[in-house]
């Protein structure tokens, strides 16, 4: 099984400390996060976890299972177990571009007239203005990204791009697609390039890194997710893209034993990245789930058996409910709110397009796929073009700009699940994105 620990006081002698702790106890030391005193171990030994938990408290905060299943991945850990039927971790609704080319203008790339999300957050019009600094970079921890496409190729960073996705130890190659097309989609409504071919991204001039958090069954694992995000930190990548929650809990609950420390672990890597210049935007997700007043899931564990279990507002959705991520919820062409999104009053930070959107897939084509998945890169790609009007703007800067630079939009009337202003509500935040003003000085 693979393990979360968490040490009490983050220095080097408490992490040497708890390395002792967890092999007296049967555990090996996959990786380690010195910076955040975090450990990822795996043991063979049923007594690990409550050998661990009994013994020195004043070095060892907090110890969890990160999932409900053996390691598949391990070194000579079987087969593991199948993929449960119906898991749609990413959860996106495909749809087939049937339409052809509207008659692009000059300038344009062929299929840049079908993209109206583009155009509903005003980023034709920042494009004429510029189409981002290529000093900025983007990471897309994702399920990795075709490296051929035409319409990312050049925007391809490879010496920043990793693999996370065996236990958790970062892996220089691996990064490219393999089963998945999610983050080659991603990728593309972010930085997709002007080059007369395909579609353009929001920031089509800013690079791409490809963090590889999701394995070929379609899990992010609480290692692969600390490894994505703990890289986009030492590597200082100014914005980085979280299109998922991390399995197998859709909530992971603060005040469940097992559960807190995958909480603790990761609130303290997302507040490391903070520290170190990186902006991360995520998806709200696409359960139409009121995150501000939680009260049932039935979906977790995913991995596993489903059950039923009661959960209350210390239960969050990872990563989009911890403190320094921008939440995103996902809007129509109409600017309504998608069928599928979350939404919540307090939670929900602005609102982008996620409904239909056309971008790049692999096999070197392009599809229309909807979530909130979609939505969250609109909003990352406009970080990337604040980020290069800003370059010495820290993250919370960037995100006060975002907010401010966002336009109003009030409940639709009748529905009584939106709850707030016109200037802040549970469907659209601080309102929806607008990359206009973000490339204005």
């Amino acid at each position: 099984m693979s393990y979360i620990v968490n040490v009490r006081t983050v220095n080097h002698g408490q992490i040497k400390k708890a390395e002792r702790l967890v092999a007296a106890a049967g555990g090996t030391v996959v990786q380690r996060y010195e910076e955040i005193g975090v450990l990822v171990v795996q043991s063979t030994r049923s007594s690990f976890l409550s050998s661990l938990r009994s013994g020195d408290k004043g070095t060892i905060a907090s110890v969890g299972p990160t999932r409900t299943v053996p390691v598949k991945e391990a070194p000579g850990a079987g087969v593991g177990r199948p993929v449960p039927p119906g898991h749609r971790k990413l959860a996106d609704v495909e749809g087939t571009y049937t339409g052809t080319p509207s008659g692009a203008a000059p300038g344009q790339d062929p299929m840049e007239p079908d993209q109206w999300n583009n155009r509903l957050i005003n980023a034709d019009k920042a494009h004429q203005i510029t189409d981002g600094d290529r000093k900025v970079t983007v990471a897309i921890v994702d399920s990795g990204i075709e490296a051929d496409h035409p319409d990312l190729k050049a925007n391809i960073v490879p010496s920043l791009s990793v693999n996370c996705t065996v236990s958790g130890v970062p892996d220089s190659a691996g990064w490219e697609a393999t089963t998945s097309s999610h983050g080659t989609h991603v990728a593309g409504t972010v930085a997709a390039a002007r080059n007369g071919v395909g579609i353009v991204g929001v920031a089509p001039a800013v690079k791409l890194a490809s963090v590889k958090v999701v394995n070929d069954d379609g899990f992010i694992y609480p290692e692969y997710a600390l490894c994505g995000t703990m890289w986009t930190a030492r590597k200082q990548i100014p914005v980085a893209n979280h299109s998922y929650y991390i399995d197998p809990f859709q909530f992971w609950c603060g005040d469940q034993v097992d559960q807190a420390p995958v909480v603790e672990a990761m609130r303290r890597a997302y507040a490391f990245a903070d520290k170190r210049g990186v902006v991360n935007a995520a998806a709200a997700g696409n359960s139409a789930y009121d995150l501000a007043n939680k009260g049932t899931d039935d979906t977790s564990p995913n991995d596993s058996t489903p059950i039923q279990r009661t959960i209350n507002n210390s239960c969050l959705d990872i990563p989009t409910e911890l403190p320094v991520v921008v939440t995103v919820s996902a809007i129509d062409s109409a600017s309504a709110l998608a069928s599928f999104s979350n939404y919540g009053e307090g939670v929900i930070d602005v609102a982008a397009p996620g409904r239909r959107i056309l971008s790049t897939y692999m096999g070197q084509r392009w599809l229309l796929l909807s979530g909130t998945s979609m939505a969250s890169p609109h909003v990352a790609g406009v970080l990337a073009l604040l980020k290069g009007t800003h370059p010495n703007a820290t993250p919370q800067q960037l995100v006060a700009l975002l907010k401010a630079q966002a336009t109003d939009h009030a409940c639709p009337a009748g529905d009584a699940r939106c709850t707030g202003t016109p200037a802040n509500n549970a469907f659209y935040g601080d309102g929806i994105v607008d990359a206009l003003k973000a490339v204005k000085r």
